[in-house]
């Protein structure tokens, strides 16, 4: 219902002005016309869900991965029906997400302008930081340098900060009576100086085509645009996609079933083979080290015909699944092997633990940790259930830089799970020098609960708000991942 609703952009009223009164189209409309087959891949479509300044306003700032002649590229596309496509903080963070992944992965970057520019009550928030918006024309800069091509269809208003990403790329193309480019659009210009100028005489497309040179292509109408822009890659010298000629087997078992199979109690209950059974090819897993280490289960599978690594959260992340995982990582790095990690932590158990079992765990993390950092190898994670602690670190969160970092809805991501924090352990787990020890927490215990009574509703204020902010929803809104996907897409995206 979400993503539905990202869909229609600034509603329905919004739409019809943008494409009846302006004649304009709708952005995905421009993205049918300009991608292979009109398919591509949103990246964080729910940014911004839950913002205290609008609704869905990261909708306003389209971005996603798709082909265009058969050449895979990222695009950055303007939605105007949402405030004018003017950017918000979360709009430029989703942006340098775009372009971070254009760099990573050698993509061709593609821009279709049509903002107005910074929205300038939060401009302390997306101004004047390292990674707010000027930031854009860094990269823009460096990925020229890189040979990453960059294009820009000026299809819409390009005003203020707005105005450099066209101008900024290798090509541009702009659309007669539609497109515009300025610093200050005529309102501005009339209160400064109190000239009237309109906006073709300003920033329109004959003048950028034929006086300033801004930008490189004029184009009568927009679906003319959009065929040049193609034109223009297929001269860029990138190299398409092959034609996938492998044959691959679907799972014995239907990816449908894992909306059904999806964990919602976060404690590892479920074995993680009933869910790579819908995944990989043929449900067939070669298993490294399958009798040792069962709570991370490690192996070698093909996903849509392309061989994989997968490291899986079975339960625990142990001593012994720690080890293994670091000894699993290292193998997929030498072998220049992808690795996929499916996340679904389990809290940490209640209970005694000895000072030597503790060390233990600690230092096997810790090493793979390193081995999960310095892999380097394309890595993909999914988190299909819980994702608490400093597992999230091992098993490549976002911290440890994973090309791509997708969840599930009932996913939940928080450094602790606020329904299983730890017990006191039974009086019959103490012995010896211990007793005097306990003795002393059931003191710090009687104290604990006389706070509890006194302070009660901020507690469960503080646990609410802890439940609140696990959720996939607000992680994703945020642009910690990539996007939510539903679990029976899994193999596609």
């Amino acid at each position: 219902e979400l993503l539905e609703r990202v869909k229609k952009g600034g509603g329905e009223n919004a739409v019809l002005r943008h494409t009846q009164r302006n004649k304009k189209l709708f952005v995905r409309e421009r993205l049918r016309l300009l991608l292979d087959d009109g398919d591509f891949l949103e990246l964080s479509p729910l940014a911004g869900l839950d913002m205290p300044y609008g609704d869905v306003p990261a909708a306003g700032c389209l971005t996603g991965i798709g082909k265009i002649c058969g050449v895979w590229c990222v695009f950055i596309a303007s939605d105007a029906t949402v405030k004018g496509g003017t950017i918000y903080p979360i709009g430029v963070k989703k942006q340098l997400r775009a372009q971070e992944i254009a760099m990573e992965n050698r993509l061709l970057s593609v821009h279709l302008v049509d903002s107005g520019g910074a929205f300038l009550p939060l401009q302390s928030e997306l101004f004047p930081d390292k990674l707010h918006g000027g930031r854009i024309f860094y990269n823009e800069a460096i990925m020229s340098a890189m040979g990453i091509p960059q294009v820009a269809v000026v299809c819409g208003s390009c005003v203020a900060g707005g105005a450099y990403v066209p101008t900024m790329a290798e090509e541009s193309v702009i659309i007669d009576k539609t497109g515009t480019l300025f610093l200050a659009g005529p309102p501005l210009v009339k209160a400064a100086t109190g000239e009237d100028v309109s906006p073709e005489d300003l920033g329109g497309a004959m003048l950028h085509s034929q006086v300033s040179g801004c930008t490189d292509h004029f184009a009568p109408s927009e679906e003319e645009a959009y065929e040049c822009i193609r034109n223009v890659v297929s001269t860029l010298n990138c190299e398409p996609v092959p034609e996938e000629d492998r044959d691959h087997d679907s799972p014995l078992y239907s990816p449908e079933e894992l909306l059904g199979l999806a964990p919602l109690d976060y404690g590892c209950t479920l074995p993680v083979k009933l869910i790579l059974s819908r995944l990989v090819d043929g449900s067939r897993l070669q298993e490294f080290k399958a009798a040792y280490g069962t709570t991370l289960v490690t192996g070698f599978g093909h996903v849509e015909g392309h061989l994989v690594g997968i490291v899986a959260n079975n339960g625990e992340l142990a001593h012994d699944a720690a080890l293994k995982g670091s000894h699993f990582v290292q193998l997929c790095g030498q072998r220049g092997i992808p690795i996929l990690f499916l996340q679904n932590t389990a809290p940490q158990p209640a209970g005694p633990a000895s000072i030597s079992q503790v060390w233990q765990v600690l230092k096997a993390q810790a090493s793979m940790m390193a081995a999960v950092a310095c892999a380097a190898v394309p890595k993909i994670t999914i988190v299909i259930g819980g994702c608490f602690g400093s597992d999230s670190y091992v098993m490549c969160g976002r911290s440890f830089s994973p090309n791509f970092l997708f969840l599930w809805p009932n996913a939940r991501v928080a450094l602790v799970d606020s329904r299983h924090f730890p017990t006191v352990p039974p009086a019959g787990a103490w012995t010896g020098e211990e007793l005097e020890l306990k003795q002393l927490k059931a003191k710090f215990f009687s104290l604990l609960y006389c706070f509890y009574c006194a302070f009660k509703p901020v507690l469960f204020s503080a646990l609410s708000r802890l439940e609140e902010e696990s959720s996939a929803f607000y992680s994703s809104s945020r642009v910690w991942d990539d996007g939510i996907i539903l679990p029976q897409d899994t193999r596609k995206v």
